[in-house]
């Protein structure tokens, strides 16, 4: 596959996930606790099912993608999600109905499918571009494929409002649907020409002894090289505060902080949505011109200073005294970790092999799995035990680790270079 059409591919893919994710998860609190009444506890358990799931299969999936083909690995996990979010969509019916379940379980068995369709994709969709383009050219396109997303979430934020007028659980349906629909389409257009199938050991378990080959050749380049080694603490730490974050904040805007009462509900979660995805626009234009992917000192300079945003933005929306501070907050925290994904991205994608480039990158996944399983729980404990903000509050001092891990590694690049 020639190196533009795989870009357009890998274009497409960021646009109409983005489009897909921002039509379920932007009134997804609407959905998760206005109409089905979910707690907290309930809340950060829905995220723990979905981060163990991830936990458990990321390293399976991901040595599958290196060892039978990144886009066979992309498609199956399109079509898994949106089986699952089709399922969460259903789930209040199914409730209603008494089908066996609560409508909670349901949500729990939706997310399973979630986490084992995310492990297909992750991974595997930049190790494959990666391999079509190049690496000097990936770390650009990353980027570049953040602004596809951006301008797919900007559709997706006042579609999911309009639908959610419809019915709390239509956008997860719509959502569903639209996976489905681009898993069809990579299963048409989407070609590998720049993969390497490995030569598998000859013997009674093969495909398992091939398996353990290549997550250990993984392990050992992950090991081999600081960089990495580094970047699998921060996927860990940074799991660890994402998780009381993405799954509380919108509660907390609701019901500690109270939205203005001019407009409804879904439409003030919308705008906040949209206006954080316009900031993010400007923010990365400004990074693929000026951030040099080449530098990685230039990219750990960056990423720190964007954490340090992240962690004054979650504290500020902790002890905001009303709405405009927790505005402010959303979306200075919003913006900046739309940000940090394409570098981050960039910056890991430089030091993987390709061989092992999709089991690494899955390893990533499996820290960042981790320390949302290990935190969670606990970010939400303190959510039902004390207050949100007591959580959120959580959130942020679990992120502070990760400054010091990048300084470390500047300093360690600043050593080299002296000698």
């Amino acid at each position: 596959m020639s190196e533009n059409k795989a870009s357009r591919v890998y274009l497409a893919m960021s646009f109409f996930t983005a489009l897909a994710n921002s039509i379920m998860f932007t009134t997804y609190a609407i959905y998760q606790v206005l109409a089905l009444g979910l707690s907290p506890f309930e809340l950060l358990m829905i995220g723990m099912v979905l981060e163990l799931t991830v936990l458990l299969f990321e390293g399976i999936t991901g040595v599958m993608a290196d060892m039978h083909g990144r886009r066979k690995s992309v498609v199956i996990g399109m079509f898994v999600l949106g089986a699952g979010f089709t399922l969460e969509g259903c789930a209040i019916w199914l409730g209603e109905m008494q089908l066996w379940m609560s409508a909670f379980f349901w949500l729990l068995i939706g997310q399973l499918f979630y986490g084992i369709g995310a492990t297909f994709v992750s991974g595997a969709d930049a190790a494959w571009i990666a391999d079509e383009v190049g690496e000097p050219k990936a770390g650009p396109l990353f980027l570049r494929a953040g602004r596809y997303g951006l301008a797919g979430s900007l559709i997706g934020i006042p579609l999911s409002v309009l639908l959610s007028q419809a019915d709390a659980n239509v956008p997860y349906l719509a959502g569903g649907a639209l996976y489905v629909l681009i898993g069809a389409f990579l299963l048409v257009r989407m070609r590998e020409t720049g993969f390497v199938k490995p030569d598998r050991p000859i013997g009674r378990n093969t495909y398992w002894v091939g398996v353990k080959e290549t997550w250990l050749s993984g392990a050992r380049i992950v090991r081999g090289r600081p960089i990495l080694f580094a970047m699998l603490l921060v996927a860990t730490l940074s799991g660890a505060a994402s998780e009381g974050y993405d799954r509380l904040w919108q509660a907390h805007l609701m019901l500690d902080i109270g939205l203005p009462e001019n407009w409804p509900t879904a439409v003030w979660i919308g705008l906040l949505a949209m206006l954080s995805t316009l900031l993010a626009v400007p923010l990365l234009r400004f990074a693929e011109n000026r951030l040099d992917t080449g530098n990685d000192q230039a990219m750990a300079r960056a990423l720190m200073g964007l954490t340090l945003v992240r962690i004054g933005a979650i504290a500020l929306l902790a002890m905001s005294p009303g709405f405009a501070w927790a505005m402010a907050a959303i979306l200075v925290h919003d913006a900046v970790r739309t940000l940090a994904g394409p570098i981050s991205a960039a910056w890991m994608n430089r030091h993987i092999d390709s061989s092992s480039r999709a089991t690494v990158l899955s390893m990533m996944g499996q820290s960042d799995a981790l320390g949302q399983t290990a935190g969670g729980p606990f970010v939400g404990w303190i959510g039902s035990r004390y207050a949100l903000r007591a959580s959120l509050l959580v959130s942020a001092a679990l992120l502070t680790p990760v400054i010091a891990l990048y300084r470390s590694s500047v300093r360690t690049w600043r050593r080299e270079e002296k000698e």
